[in-house]
């Protein structure tokens, strides 16, 4: 019987002449092209956060570089990525068998919380560049991502302004039942003043005075009115302490009706991945991207959990990263109003924005109201409306009203003459008195407009595109990426949060991509980067992408 031979097995062995440590690695392994393409971006801005005394730091193409390809491997944890540069052979290369732990991760990215934003900006740039997107199209939609605050932390402001006037009858109250004279140089004398945490403190202060210069006695009656004196001071602190925490909560909600007191910056809404099923509020943020062919272009977080008012501050993002403002917004009828139609109009952007009720209007039974305004005969010569029943409405007036973002719309008010004992009264409104219908004539020319482009052959297919664009990339970065809840506190860090993950998925999907065309990964990337750098100051692939799409023309 042969004798069986094993190769040599030798766990501590030293070698003399160590092999490379990317020798085991793919030539088209994605951790490449993280390499490749945070070689070639421009981090000048970086060096002004490091001192120039004290201990090296680690390099920060290092550390982008490991936690980019941890982001794009749905690793967020900083722990997770420390003891990976300890045992995966990807994270030792790209680290170049440097070890900073999970404190000194953490720390870099807090440290590059606004210049990550940049290094953003550069990747997109360098993708419309190569081809890869076109920066002319931005298909826009947002979803609400819970945040790491505690859910059973909210303040919300109807309870906040409650609680406050009813601490202020309080303080009235309890200021006409202490020293004459101070109560009546401070408040009696005009019941509506509006008491600030100061003033009681002023008010305070002086009934200390008279309370310290007060000659002792020994009359039970004296002494018994003393300490009642000095109860209601210690009322009036606490209650002057009450009103400075109400304040705070408001100037802590500014404009919004709730906010977590673990996480200021979150508001409290209602979530799509909701476990309990109850409809239950939670605190989170309202994140907006824009996409194009799956790329994220842009990105914004906001604190209200509607989608109408973010929609120019989004454009306004876009145009502080590149400069100007996209050819094309494609959105869904959350963000169909008045105020963003005119604003597009206005900016030269070719809007594919539904509006409200566009999709019931397409459905093949579907038969508008007879009685709705829009239904109505319009007699434009002599501006008057004619009623189901032919009697005439006549002009009674302009409503204006004022959008929560200070946006006045202007509406036509029409009266019916007589509807005493019409027979279709019923059908048509249930109000007491004659029907009064207003007309907002802007809304319904930009409604006709949108929807003339909706139904063109362009619109078709932009309305097409828009559901596999934005809702492909928040069903990869949930399902796919596991990025459901965000792992920070404060929009700043959050942003900073997202801005690394978004870096990580446009190279992912470049990847993805080039993949998928059959190309050499290290090779399509090392030429995507010849040359291309870019600074908030000199946007010179901006200029390059024009100039190719001229050429293209």
């Amino acid at each position: 019987m042969a004798k069986l031979h094993f190769r040599p097995y030798i766990p501590n062995q030293t070698v003399l002449f160590p092999q490379r440590i990317d020798e085991n690695i793919a030539a088209n392994d994605p951790v490449r092209i993280v390499n490749t393409v945070v070689d070639n971006l421009n981090l000048d801005t970086f060096k002004k956060l490091y001192k120039d005394n004290g201990r090296c730091p680690y390099h920060p193409k290092m550390m982008l570089k490991v936690i980019i390809y941890a982001y794009m491997n749905n690793i967020y944890s900083c722990r997770k990525i420390e003891k990976l540069l300890l045992r995966d052979i990807h994270y030792i290369w790209l680290s170049g068998n440097e070890h900073p732990d999970f404190i000194t991760i953490n720390r870099f990215r807090n440290r590059v919380k606004e210049e990550i934003n940049h290094v953003f900006t550069q990747l997109v740039l360098v993708l419309a560049d190569k081809g890869f997107i076109s920066l002319d199209v931005e298909y826009i939609d947002g979803t609400k991502i819970e945040s790491k605050a505690n859910k059973y932390t909210f303040v919300w402001r109807k309870s906040v302004e409650k609680h406050r006037a009813k601490l202020l009858d309080k303080i009235r109250i309890l200021l006409k039942q202490v020293d004459e004279t101070i109560a009546q140089e401070n408040s009696v004398k005009d019941t509506s003043v509006e008491f600030t945490p100061a003033m009681l403190s002023d008010i305070v202060n002086e009934l200390k005075e008279v309370l310290e210069r007060q000659p002792a006695t020994k009359d039970k009656e004296q002494k018994k009115a003393l300490r009642e004196k000095k109860k209601q001071l210690r009322e009036l602190e606490g209650y002057r302490d009450k009103l400075m925490e109400y304040d705070s909560h408001l100037d802590t909600l500014g404009e919004r009706n709730s906010y977590s007191k673990t996480d200021p910056d979150a508001t409290f809404m209602r979530m799509k991945e909701d476990a309990m099923k109850n409809g239950q509020t939670k605190p989170g943020y309202n994140l907006q991207i824009g996409t194009e062919n799956q790329f994220i272009i842009d990105f914004s977080l906001f604190p209200n959990p509607t989608d109408t008012l973010t929609l120019i501050p989004f454009f306004h993002s876009f145009q502080n990263r590149y400069n100007r403002l996209p050819n094309i917004g494609v959105a869904d009828s959350g963000y169909g109003s008045e105020e963003n139609y005119r604003f597009m109009q206005e900016n030269g952007i070719e809007a594919f924005v539904k509006y409200n009720f566009f999709h019931k209007e397409q459905r093949p039974r579907y038969t508008p109201n007879p009685f709705h305004a829009e239904s109505l005969y319009y007699n434009a010569e002599e501006d008057y409306y004619v009623c189901p029943m032919g009697q005439h409405m006549n002009r009674i007036g302009t409503k204006h009203d004022k959008t929560a973002s200070g946006y006045i719309t202007e509406s036509g008010r029409y009266k019916a003459q007589r509807c005493q004992g019409c027979p279709l009264r019923g059908s048509c409104f249930k109000a007491r008195g004659n029907r009064i219908i207003e007309v907002n004539y802007r809304l319904n020319q930009y409604k006709q407009q949108a929807r003339e482009r909706l139904l063109s052959e362009e619109g078709l297919k932009h309305r097409g595109r828009r559901c596999i664009e934005p809702e492909a990339v928040f069903g990869q970065m949930k399902y796919n990426m596991a990025y459901r809840r965000f792992r920070h506190i404060g929009e700043e860090m959050v942003t900073m949060d997202f801005a690394f993950f978004a870096i990580a998925f446009n190279i992912k999907k470049m990847c993805a991509k080039l993949i998928k065309e059959g190309k050499r990964l290290i090779k399509a990337v090392k030429f995507m980067f010849i040359g291309l750098f870019v600074t908030k100051d000199n946007w010179n692939i901006a200029t390059c992408y024009q100039m190719n799409q001229k050429n293209a023309a």
